[in-house]
């Protein structure tokens, strides 16, 4: 079992089910595992602004029994140099499981590597897995095949497009990506997907066409055109990527019964229109819930007395 939530590289497909399963059983009995995290404390150690991590983390222990503390990195040792290693070792002796929220993948990385206790990656510049759980989580809710879908992501080849193919390849999805040229995903990360993917019967496609990734796609999702950290290419990028909007006139290549999911926070007008990120295709909203659902599944999974979960006494 795993012992961290890094990035999905580690997680096996059998894993990334074990935990939809964990979700769809917690979202129906709420009750059942309302004290299962009773008595422990989840750190939130943020270094970037958050919305749904931040609440559905903290409502997530709150609902299972547990506590959260909010830890903002400049306040903390950290921001008159203390190390990550000796930050961990510190968080560990008090604190039962932490989520991490920054912009290097390698601090996540050594804090998970020195601490003793579960460590979570909340985001960071390369990779959002907890986010991208969920996405895929909501897709199989829905009643669709990802073995057999289409997956096309259009936009900037960034963290959550690193995370999309990391679990399609693990889940068997025909993933497409959909970018401007010069904002391709990470070299070595695409070639590490790719490779797998050859293994589990999924494939990626890249190409600079937002057309031809809608076209016949079972879902299709955007980010945010500027990342947090990005303001000062804020122009160059919108001017970069205007062809890559979601609107109607995208949307119409896609299946009959094609749904539209959005990570959020959504510059509407920008990388998608409201008239397609309120319409009746627009799982968006459920999308945003299922953060709050499948993060239980991570923190019953990671921090959850393995007594309990087996169901013994």
């Amino acid at each position: 079992m795993m012992k961290d939530l890094i990035n999905l590289k580690d997680l096996s497909a059998k894993e990334i089910n074990e935990l939809f399963k964990l979700a769809f059983t917690i979202k129906k009995n709420k009750k059942k595992y309302n004290q299962i995290l009773t008595g422990k404390t989840l750190g939130l150690l943020f270094a970037k602004p958050s919305t749904r991590t931040r609440v559905s983390f903290e409502v997530a222990m709150h609902q299972l029994g547990g506590d959260t503390i909010f830890l903002r990195s400049k306040e903390l040792q950290l921001n008159r140099g203390e190390t990550i290693a000796d930050t961990a070792k510190v968080l560990s002796r008090y604190l039962d499981g932490l989520v991490i929220r920054t912009f290097s993948q390698e601090e996540v990385e050594v804090l998970a590597k020195e601490s003793s206790i579960p460590v979570i990656n909340g985001l960071t510049d390369k990779f959002h897995p907890c986010q991208v759980l969920t996405d895929y989580f909501t897709l199989v809710e829905k009643g669709i095949d990802l073995k057999k879908m289409k997956f096309a992501y259009v936009g900037d080849g960034n963290n959550v497009c690193h995370s999309l193919m990391q679990a399609a390849v693990k889940l068997g999805v025909e993933f497409w990506a959909a970018v401007p040229e010069g904002y391709e995903p990470d070299k070595d990360i695409l070639c590490e997907v790719s490779s797998e993917a050859d293994k589990n019967g999924s494939k990626i496609h890249l190409t600079n066409s937002p057309q031809e990734a809608a076209e016949n796609a079972d879902c299709i999702y955007t980010d945010v055109w500027v990342s947090m950290g990005q303001d000062d290419s804020k122009d160059k990028k919108i001017s970069k990527f205007k062809d890559f909007q979601i609107n109607n006139a995208l949307v119409k290549l896609a299946k009959k019964n094609y749904v539209i999911m959005h990570c959020l926070p959504a510059h509407r007008e920008e990388e998608i229109t409201s008239e397609v990120l309120d319409s009746k295709n627009s799982i968006v909203w459920d999308q945003a819930e299922n953060r709050l659902h499948l993060q239980k599944a991570i923190l019953v999974t990671l921090m959850g007395d393995k007594l309990e979960l087996n169901g013994s006494d």
